[in-house]
């Protein structure tokens, strides 16, 4: 597919960010190829190949999903020591992390991500910081994404710059008829599977009497705490909140396929509930709601109250100017990073971030993957991955050729103010003797 960039009608100004042409026919057919179900026959034989919950998440997964992803930024730049001339590959997921990667200056992101609609909402992230006018109209439209006013400031601002196909897609954005880029002005991390999730879970506190914002009206970390342990803490222990969790379509919601809940239950934890139990404990009492936005958007569902220094760092007054200044470092491919591994040169990448893909994959689709890995690493090469358990390994091909760097991998996950994940994991390229 050939890479392009975004035009204004009427003028001959180029945008500054590029795009890989893509769109979210692919997505369906991609994810489930990733989940394990084949969709390339109509035979039952052969379509019923994934279970029934595999197939199920297939369907979920196939829409918006993360609007926010939930993978801290700051704890992969700290590992990950990016230079500005290292050529990083991602996932894109809801594109913020690769946002905040450019404060970093790498000399080129390949973003990643087998959901175009991931990929959609990246590309609305660079455009708006390359055409927006400031970094208020910036925050207002994409940090806060919660005024009816920014239907004007996408259709007048922005939308322009759009090509024809993400115009069609976000929409034109009249009172009437919003379309997509009506998330703009109604919240735009509340949308997505995830974003619906979270209001799921202020739905089923109130009915225990709880409201979660309030968490964030305490005065200090230690009022936080007594506020979850005497009130947000029962909730685990009531029937209602068993019983979804022993749904596996509930546990679609927070972006976790089958294969990864069997993971999280097979843990030294014991349960799902325990598991989220711990986690969520993580999430409310180790750091102040106002100093970790990933707490704020779970218990107030906005970055509204945030510090400013402690929003995510591509929302940052401090970062505008080089976020948009490096926003034509990124190219965007639907695709999976095998595939596009495959079409990389040899060692010619110094980075790959794998969020928690891994957890999802078969034996042989992880060999595929760090075949293409070592093959496509220059000297110096970091991998950075998180896993729904505790352990970390890399495929028995190429175990002689990555160190792991455990030091480093337990600041990053202490680091990771998300608290959702078991383990994050740095691997180090071995030179060859």
């Amino acid at each position: 597919m050939e890479t392009r960039r975004g035009q204004a009608p009427g003028t001959s100004r180029s945008s500054t960010y590029a795009v890989r042409v893509t769109w979210p026919q692919g997505t369906k057919r991609h994810v489930a190829a990733a989940v394990g179900v084949d969709t390339a026959s109509r035979s039952a034989a052969r379509t019923l190949r994934g279970s029934l919950g595999d197939r199920l998440f297939a369907k979920v997964f196939s829409n918006l999903v993360y609007a926010q992803i939930w993978e801290d930024p700051v704890a992969d730049l700290n590992a990950l020591g990016l230079s500005q001339s290292d050529r990083l590959v991602t996932i894109a997921s809801g594109g913020c992390n690769v946002m905040s990667y450019l404060t970093a200056k790498p000399a080129q992101i390949v973003a990643v991500d087998l959901n175009a609609h991931h990929l959609a909402l990246l590309r609305l992230r660079l455009a708006a910081v390359a055409h927006l006018p400031d970094h208020l109209a910036f925050m207002r439209l994409i940090g806060h994404a919660d005024e009816q006013a920014n239907l004007a400031l996408y259709r007048d601002c922005l939308r322009p710059w759009l090509d024809a196909r993400d115009r069609h897609y976000w929409g034109a954005a009249t009172r009437l008829r919003p379309g997509r880029a009506g998330m703009l002005s109604r919240g735009l991390t509340r949308h997505g599977v995830l974003g619906r999730f979270i209001g799921l879970t202020h739905a089923v506190a109130r009915l225990h009497g709880v409201r979660l914002a309030e968490l964030a009206e305490q005065p200090d970390l230690e009022a936080q705490r007594r506020f979850y342990e005497t009130r947000i803490d029962p909730i685990f222990d009531s029937a209602l909140f068993r019983l979804l969790a022993a749904r596996p379509t509930t546990l679609f919601g927070l972006g976790i396929p089958p294969a990864q809940a069997r993971l999280l239950a097979a843990g030294p934890e014991g349960s799902l509930v325990a598991v989220l139990r711990g986690r969520v404990r993580r999430l409310a009492c180790e750091h102040r709601l106002q100093e970790n936005y990933f707490a704020m958007q779970a218990f107030t569902r906005s970055y509204r109250g945030c510090d400013p220094d402690h929003l995510p760092p591509y929302l940052q007054e401090r970062h505008y100017e080089t976020v948009r200044g490096a926003a034509a470092r990124v190219t965007l491919v639907h695709d999976s990073v095998t595939e596009v591994l495959a079409r990389e040169p040899s060692a010619s990448l110094d980075a790959y971030v794998l969020l928690d893909a891994q957890d999802w994959m078969t034996e042989s689709q992880r060999s595929a993957l760090w075949r293409q890995i070592t093959r496509t690493a220059k000297p110096g090469a970091r991998v950075l991955f998180r896993t729904a358990g505790i352990d970390a390994s890399v495929p028995a091909g190429a175990v002689d050729r990555w160190r792991y760097d455990e030091a480093a991998s337990v600041r990053a996950l202490r680091e990771d103010r998300s608290a959702i994940y078991g383990g994050c994991h740095l691997f180090r390229l071995v030179a060859r003797r």
